[in-house]
């Protein structure tokens, strides 16, 4: 392992992306999602998306240098075209438009259609906290979860995430989390590690549990609470496809393959003026209290410190260098 500042992670990982063809703009937007990622230890959004981040950009299955285009069919519904380019540029298009509209209409939408994947969707709605409003995100992925009962794929991990102002600048809760009892990638990497996966994670092609991540790769996910997180991952699904104009998950290729059509995702938020009500910084103090009151018990997402510098694997820190140059 080597120890390497956030510094220096988002500005090789830019490099690398240029290097590949991505634009200035671009390259700093997404290098700043993975350094971000890298600091709280979600290696699974970090480095670790960087390979195909380049192979794709070399394909032309993701588009580096495309300006996202940012309409507002209604006073407080925002819409971003991503024109099959990164998520991380789309959405900083669209955000200053959509914080502006909620705070003039008390609630707005956002949405991010024809984009690559988001990876880390906390990463996009605690920037809506930060800026003083609720955010709530959703999208879609992949096809990897089946229904409740059944064994072909339909929807993907398909994450939702919720963020809360603090009052202060800050973010007072932040969750995100996949709609399956594990995201996709902590499979993918037990495979290449070569461990097996706690059952109840997936099943395998014919629909019964597994513990080889292979198996669990050819099959199917599973829902976190069956039949309710079922439930929540096809209100994600129809908000961040139907809302975006993305497509179905069922249509999503391998996210990380190197070549192929366009993801083609849609990333949807919702933006929520929190002081519209009177009563809602008392009832965060009260509720944060509440939660505080037993040794070790915290809101979701407190707690969490950036690390600087992060320890990233001697080979994977060499290949992100050798893509830089």
């Amino acid at each position: 392992m080597v120890q390497v500042s956030l510094k220096d992670i988002e500005a090789t990982t830019q490099a690398a992306l240029v290097a590949h063809g991505a634009d200035a703009f671009a390259a700093a937007e997404v290098a700043r999602a993975v350094a971000a990622a890298e600091s709280v230890g979600n290696k699974i959004c970090g480095l670790y998306y960087v390979e195909s981040y380049c192979q794709q950009l070399k394909s032309g299955r993701v588009k580096g240098d495309v300006v996202p285009v940012v309409s507002t069919p209604r006073s407080a519904v925002v819409h971003v075209d991503a024109l099959f380019g990164f998520a991380q540029p789309a959405f900083s298009y669209g955000l200053p438009v959509a914080l502006d509209a909620a705070r003039q209409a008390g609630i707005a939408t956002l949405a991010v259609g024809h984009a690559h994947t988001c990876t880390s969707l906390g990463y996009f709605t605690e920037q809506i906290a930060r800026a003083g409003l609720i955010g709530l995100g959703f999208t879609n992925a992949s096809p990897i979860v089946a229904a409740p009962g059944g064994k072909s794929r339909v929807i993907g991990t398909n994450p939702i995430s919720f963020a809360v102002p603090d009052g202060h600048g800050g973010v007072a809760m932040l969750f995100d989390q996949s709609t399956t009892t594990v995201a996709l990638g902590k499979i993918t990497m037990a495979q290449a590690a070569g461990d097996s996966i706690p059952e109840g994670w997936a099943l395998d092609e014919g629909g019964n549990p597994t513990t080889d991540p292979e198996a669990a790769l050819k099959g199917s996910l599973v829902s976190v609470g069956g039949y309710k997180g079922w439930g929540f991952g096809l209100m994600a699904e129809l908000l961040a496809a139907g809302m975006t104009g993305g497509v179905l998950s069922k249509d999503v290729k391998p996210l990380k393959a190197p070549e192929g059509v366009p993801h083609d995702l849609g990333q949807y938020y919702i933006l929520i003026d929190p002081s519209a009500s009177r009563e809602f910084a008392a009832r965060l103090t009260e509720l944060s209290a509440a939660v505080a009151q037993d040794p070790g018990a915290r809101m979701p997402g407190q707690g969490k410190k950036p690390a600087d510098p992060v320890e990233v694997k001697d080979a994977v820190w060499a290949q992100i260098k050798g893509f830089a140059r």
